[in-house]
């Protein structure tokens, strides 16, 4: 396999092309935030916390680094006033949708006390870790997105939700909202009751 050289916060690292910002930077112990990411997952790059600026021949700009593929000679900053502005913000916004264990973590690494908005909680992040998970790695493809905008949302099309998920339940400790878990505990919607044990049952 082919390496490359790249630079990221000054640190000269060494990656296999075709590898990720996010993988590279976490192969040389720099860490990115990210609630998204799952490394048996393809990258999705829906809740840019891992958003970090690149400098090609002095062309700057920030992308999504579990989505950017590694460049010969690029130069990553995983951390500057607009990366941590950005990400501050965001973790605020989801701050007033959950406060789980993930969350907090952020939280207090970005200074955070609270939310200024208000929200429904605990609400899902539509950060795809469930959809994903059953398609690419159970090939299931029990749930999937429906909507688009403020009213896309996760859903189960599929009958065999009734029989297969209630039995499953592997995407549940992936979901960084806890929205999943709640759905669990109160029965998905059209799922009767004696299609199988539930989480604490």
């Amino acid at each position: 396999m082919e390496t490359i050289q790249l630079e990221i916060d000054g640190k000269k690292v060494e990656a296999e092309r075709g590898t990720t910002l996010l993988q590279a930077a976490r192969k040389a112990g720099i860490e990115i935030p990210t609630l998204c990411h799952d490394d048996r997952l393809a990258p999705f790059g829906a809740c840019r916390l891992c958003l970090v600026e690149i400098d090609r021949g002095g062309r700057k700009r920030l992308v999504a680094s579990c989505a950017y593929e590694v460049e010969d000679g690029l130069v990553v900053k995983t951390v500057t006033e607009k990366i941590v502005k950005i990400r501050r913000m965001i973790v605020e916004l989801l701050l007033a949708e959950a406060t789980t264990g993930p969350l907090e973590v952020l939280a207090e690494k970005y200074g955070l006390k609270g939310s200024r908005f208000k929200g429904d909680e605990p609400a899902c992040f539509l950060c795809g870790l469930c959809v994903r998970y059953c398609a690419e790695v159970k090939k299931k493809d029990i749930t999937c997105f429906i909507g688009r905008g403020i009213g896309r949302e996760v859903a189960f099309p599929s009958d065999l939700a009734r029989s297969a998920c209630p039995l499953c339940r592997e995407c549940l400790p992936l979901c960084p909202s806890g929205a999943w878990y709640s759905l669990y505990l109160k029965g998905y919607e059209g799922m009767p009751e004696e299609a199988g044990p539930r989480p604490g049952a």
